[in-house]
C-alpha cells in the first residue's frame, strides 16, 4: 500500500506547437497553401492600393476590389502578406503557427476596427466591408493553422495524435512491426 502512494502516474507528454512535423507529411501542403493563398491576396490588394496613389492617412479611403483602403492598409497589407510568404516558404509548424497567430489577429482587427467605424481613429479607413473580409480572413488562416492539430478525433498516424498519446502509438506501431514480419515469412 506504502509503495503504491509513492508510485506516481506516468506523465503524458505536452505537446508543444514548435514540434516538427515529417518533411514530407501532407499537413504541410495544407499550411503552405494556406499561409501562400492568403499572402498573395493581401500583396495583391496592398499593390492595387498603393497604385491609386491615395493618401497615406486618408479617412476617406478608395475603393480597391469592393474594399476600402489608403497607404498605410496598402502597406500593411503588403507585409503581412510578405510575411505569409515567407510562412509558406518556410513551412511545416512554423506555417502552421504563423496562419493561427494572424488568424487571430485578423479577427482581433476586425473587432476593433468594427469599433472604429465612423470615428476620427479609423486611420486605416475602414468600412463595414473591410471588417468583414478581416472576420473571413482571420477564420480562413485559423482554419489551416489548425487543421490537423486541433480536433478531437485526429487520425491515429497524425503526428501530433502521436505526441499526446505516446503508449498507445507505441503499443500500435509494435503491432504493425509484428504484422508486417508475419506477412514476411507467408508466401
Amino acid at each position: 500500500m506504502a509503495t503504491q502512494a509513492l508510485r506516481r502516474p506516468p506523465r503524458r507528454r505536452q505537446v508543444r506547437l514548435d514540434e516538427q512535423l515529417p518533411v514530407d507529411h501532407r499537413l504541410n501542403q495544407v499550411y503552405r497553401i494556406g499561409a501562400g493563398v492568403t499572402g498573395l491576396i493581401l500583396i495583391v490588394f496592398g499593390i492595387l492600393g498603393l497604385i491609386d496613389k491615395i493618401g497615406f492617412f486618408d479617412t476617406g479611403g478608395a475603393q480597391v476590389a469592393g474594399l476600402s483602403t489608403n497607404g498605410t492598409l496598402s502597406v500593411l497589407s503588403i507585409c503581412v502578406g510578405l510575411l505569409l510568404l515567407i510562412g509558406m516558404i518556410i513551412g511545416a509548424n512554423f506555417a502552421s503557427t504563423l496562419n493561427m497567430v494572424f488568424g487571430v489577429l485578423f479577427i482581433a482587427s476586425g473587432f476593433i476596427n468594427l469599433a472604429l467605424l465612423d470615428t476620427g481613429f479609423n486611420f486605416l479607413a475602414f468600412r463595414i466591408q473591410n471588417v468583414l473580409f478581416s472576420f473571413v480572413v482571420g477564420v480562413m488562416l485559423m482554419f489551416f493553422g489548425m487543421y490537423g492539430r486541433v480536433s478531437g478525433s485526429l487520425p491515429h498516424d497524425n503526428p501530433y495524435w502521436r505526441a499526446r498519446h505516446p503508449e498507445q502509438a507505441e503499443r500500435e506501431r509494435l503491432h504493425r512491426a509484428r504484422g508486417r514480419k508475419g506477412q514476411v515469412g507467408v508466401g
